[in-house]
Parts: C-alpha cells; structure tokens; sequence
C-alpha cells in the first residue's frame, strides 16, 4: 500500500490546510501502521488511496480485500461535500478508514474505543487505535445519513428517531464521565463554563475591539445561565459537539450510528441539540424544532422534571454551545509558519454567537 499517481488528495476549502500529510516519512509510517493492522484483521490494501486534508484531520479511504470483514469513517465533514467513498463499497470494492487527529483531539481514538464498550449499539468499534499519535483504523458504517437524505425522502420523523436515539445513548453515558475525561475528552463542565469563556476569550487574536467589549459585558450573564442550568439537576456526559447529518450513519431506518468525536467534550448533554436542531430546520423549516425539542427531551423526563424546566435548560444549553463550538476550534494541527492561529476566525465567530437569542423560548 503506497502514495502513487492513482491517489486521491481532496483538500476541500482549505488548499494551504497544514498536516503532517506533506511529510514523506509520515506518510510511510502511517501506511505501514494501516497495513500491519489490515494483516492483522485478514485484510490488505487494494486499489487507488482517497485522502482527506482538512485543518483538524487526515482521513484517508483505503480499498481493501481478504478474508476479514471490513464493515464508514471517522472524520466527517465541516463543509457540506460529502465524503469520498460513503458507501461500503463503491464499484464493488469494500474499505476501511484511517484517521489522523492533531495532539488536542488525540482522544478520539481511544475514545471510540472506549465507546464501543460501553454503548456499543450506538457507535463504531475500532479496528485499531494508537492513542500516543492520535490514529485510529474504522471499519465501514454504510451509508451517511446525509446520503439517504440526498436519495430518499425523510420526514422529520427520522431527525426526531436520530435525537431520541442519541439522547439515551447520552444519559447511559452519565456513569462514565469521568472516565470520559481520564481518556483526555476535554471537561467543559456546566458550573466551569464561565472559566471556559475566559480561557477563549483572552486566547482568541482576531476579535475586534469592539466585538471583544461586548462579549466581556456578558461575562456576569454567561455565568447566571451556567448557574442557572446546573439547578436543572441533569449531571454532565458526552456532548458530540457537532452532531450534524455528515456525523452519523443510517444503517436502517429509524437506527443510527453516531462518529467523528474530535469535537467532543464533558458537558451538559443539551448543547449536542443546536447542531441538529439547525439542520432539520434548515431542511423543513422552523415548524419543525418543537417536535424535534420533545423528541430530544423525552429520554431526560421523569425525576421530578418539567417539561417546561427542560424546555428551560435547552434554551439555556442552545446559547452556551457556541463555547464548545468555539472550543473546538482550536483542535487543530500547528501552523508552523508561525501565521494566525489556526481555527481563530471561526472560534471568534463561534463566541459572537452567544449575543444571539435562541429561536425558541420556554415560556
């Protein structure tokens, strides 16, 4: 298995995106990586490469055959283009996934892993992980929700099945928590936020004068809200961060397998219900978000919850999600020029976004 002319390099909206990708050596010892653990599964490489090169991963697409089962990736998209090769197998030929992590998200690999263990109805189990330089081999998961959107028609009832589906998956998670963050998932716990907001706030470098004063006025607000969502009694867990529908599988109707955790944190379970929520209201339109509310909520009920309390802490969980977002944006492989941090532009953007009200009220 090897770079050659038959390869495939899709670099999307980021041609000058820095990875690790443009150094030959790497390239031969990830390939190497790839192929020992192929063998290792009764499988091997065949056919042409397709590489992925965005700002916060390397995802390469790698044909295979042999006796062993391979069964799509980690690493989805932040544009809306669709991956290469979504399917198990594309002109016959089945595939695995490897993926390459910058050092802030290195957990994603172990993380998948750990996963796998504990909710494995939900998600992927690994082929192989090497936690120390953030790699980790996927097996194939079918079609992307985003391709049956694109091939067949989908109510909204299929984006409220994905929510109700994840939010179990969330609440079983509450016990691991901690062991969740052992794995280096960043904590970005519910009463830490306000320092969260901080830390992004005083690193970022692109905000403008202006924007910056406005954001440190809502400084007293954002830790009211914090405070205010931790009374809602629901305990912290996995929060995607970026749950859109480039993000999961659809193996079936009505059952999904969730991926690509390099945007994950500790957290409170609601601020995974922004990203979502958008998309199925792009695609249907704002009549569609109370439903897509209730059917989220549904898991989180009983204990002595109101549905108008946890209409509450959505609301509350909707604005403060932009600091995850904003987060996450600086998971990303150094610049070694030395030029602008990679990611700042979008994390300033992503906190500008907490002077925004949310589309919904739980009055």
């Amino acid at each position: 298995m090897r770079v050659d002319d038959a390869t495939v390099v899709d670099r999307g909206r980021y041609p000058d995106a820095v990875t690790p990708w443009e150094r030959e050596s790497w390239r031969a010892t990830a390939l190497d990586w790839v192929a020992g653990h192929l063998t290792a599964h009764g499988l091997r490489g065949e056919g042409a490469l397709e590489v992925r090169l965005r700002p916060w991963s390397v995802l390469i697409r790698v044909p295979v055959g042999g006796r062993g089962h391979a069964g799509t990736p980690a690493g989805a998209t932040r544009e809306p283009s669709a991956l290469p090769g979504q399917r198990a197998t594309v002109d016959g030929q089945a595939a695995v996934w490897f993926k390459a992590n910058p050092p802030a998200s290195a957990f994603e690999g172990p993380l998948a892993a750990a996963l796998a263990r504990w909710v494995p109805d939900h998600v992927l189990r690994p082929l192989a992980v090497d936690a120390e330089r953030g790699w980790a081999l996927l097996p194939d998961g079918g079609d992307l929700f985003r391709t049956v959107l694109d091939r067949e028609p989908v109510g909204p009832g299929g984006w409220e099945a994905l929510l109700r589906q994840y939010a179990r998956m969330q609440y079983d998670l509450v016990p691991y928590a901690s062991e969740i963050e052992r794995l280096g998932v960043p904590a970005a716990r519910t009463l830490a936020l306000p320092e969260v907001f901080d830390e992004l706030l005083a690193g970022n470098p692109v905000l403008a004068p202006d924007e910056r004063a406005r954001l440190e006025r809502l400084r007293p607000r954002v830790a009211d809200w914090c405070a205010e969502l931790a009374s809602a009694g629901i305990a912290d867990t996995l929060d995607h961060a970026d749950l859109h529908d480039g993000q999961l599988f659809r193996p079936a109707p009505g059952r999904f397998t969730f991926f690509d955790w390099g945007d994950a944190a500790v957290s409170h379970p609601f601020c995974s219900l922004r990203v979502p929520v958008e998309r199925a209201c792009d695609r249907y339109g704002p009549q569609v978000l109370p439903r897509l509310l209730d059917a989220y909520l549904e898991p989180w009920t009983g204990g002595g919850r109101t549905a108008a309390g946890l209409r509450r802490a959505a609301e509350l969980a909707w604005r403060l999600s932009a600091l995850g977002r904003a987060a996450s944006w600086g998971r990303m492989f150094p610049d070694a020029s030395g030029g602008t941090e990679p990611g700042a532009a979008e994390s300033a953007a992503w906190l500008l976004e907490l002077l925004v009200e949310p589309p919904f009220r739980a009055g």
